[in-house]
C-alpha cells in the first residue's frame, strides 16, 4: 500500500494473535483492485480495531471511489480509539483533495466527540465543493458545543439557495436540526434576502423547521408561489 501500510508493519509485535494477522493481512488489501475484497478488508480491519491501522484508514477513505467501501472505512475507523483517528481526520478537514475532506467531516459527525469542532471551520462550512460543503454541515450540527446553536445557524445562513435541491435539502436538514435556533436567521433571510431563491429556500426550511412532516419538495414549491407573488410568508409571531 502507502507509507502507512509499511508503518503497520514496522509496529507490529512479535506475537500476534489469528485475529491480528488476519486484520493485517486485511490492512494489505485495502488497495485490492476488487471493490468487493476492499470492502471484506475495511470490515475486517473495523473488527479487530489497532492504532497501527488508523493512518492508512484515512488514507484509503481520502481516494476510495466506491461509497460502500467508503462507508465500511468510516466504520472501521469509529471502532479505534478516538485518541487515534481524531488528529489524522481532523489535519485531512484541511486537504487539497475535496474527497478527503469530506470523508473526513463526515467520519467526525460520525465520530460525534465535540473535541473536533475547531476543524468545522467557517471555510469548511462554506468550501467549494457541494459534497464537501454537505458533509461539514452535518458534521456541524452533531459537534456544535451547547450554546453556540445561534452562531452556527447564522453561520450557515449564507448558504441558502446553494445548488441543486439535494444540497438546499442537506442545509435545510441542518438547520432543522438547530430547532429554534435557526428561528431568527430563517425569518430575516425569508424576508430580506435580495434573491429570490433565497427567499424561497429559507421560507421552505422555515416552514419544515414549524412542520417536518411537510416534505422538501411541497415546502419548496409552495416558498417559489409565495416568492413570485411578491410574498415572505410571514405568519406573524
Amino acid at each position: 500500500m502507502t507509507r502507512s501500510s509499511l508503518a503497520a508493519q514496522e509496529v507490529v509485535p512479535m506475537t500476534m494473535t489469528r485475529q491480528d494477522t488476519d486484520a493485517l493481512g486485511a490492512f494489505e488489501s485495502l488497495a485490492d483492485p476488487s471493490a468487493s475484497v476492499r470492502l471484506r478488508a475495511a470490515l475486517a480491519v473495523g473488527t479487530a480495531p489497532h492504532p497501527r491501522f488508523v493512518e492508512g484508514l484515512v488514507e484509503r477513505s481520502a481516494v476510495e471511489p466506491e461509497f460502500f467501501v467508503r462507508d465500511m472505512l468510516t466504520w472501521a475507523l469509529t471502532r479505534h480509539p478516538v485518541a487515534a483517528t481524531l488528529p489524522p481526520l481532523v489535519r485531512e478537514v484541511g486537504s487539497k483533495l475535496p474527497q478527503a475532506r469530506s470523508q473526513a467531516l463526515h467520519t467526525l459527525s460520525k465520530i460525534g466527540d465535540r473535541r473536533a469542532w475547531p476543524a468545522v471551520t467557517g471555510a469548511a462550512l462554506s468550501d467549494a465543493d457541494d459534497e464537501v460543503a454537505r458533509s461539514a454541515w452535518r458534521a456541524a450540527v452533531v459537534l456544535v458545543p451547547e450554546g453556540e446553536e445561534q452562531a452556527l445557524a447564522r453561520a450557515l445562513a449564507p448558504q441558502l439557495g446553494r445548488g441543486d435541491r439535494e444540497t438546499q435539502l442537506s442545509l435545510s436538514r441542518a438547520l432543522v436540526a438547530l430547532g429554534e435556533s435557526a428561528g431568527a436567521v430563517l425569518e430575516a433571510a425569508a424576508t430580506t434576502a435580495p434573491a429570490p431563491h433565497v427567499r424561497a429556500h429559507a421560507l421552505a426550511t422555515r416552514r419544515l423547521l414549524r412542520d417536518p412532516d411537510s416534505g422538501f419538495e411541497a415546502a419548496i414549491e409552495e416558498a417559489k408561489r409565495v416568492v413570485a407573488l411578491g410574498g415572505s410568508g410571514h405568519e406573524g409571531p
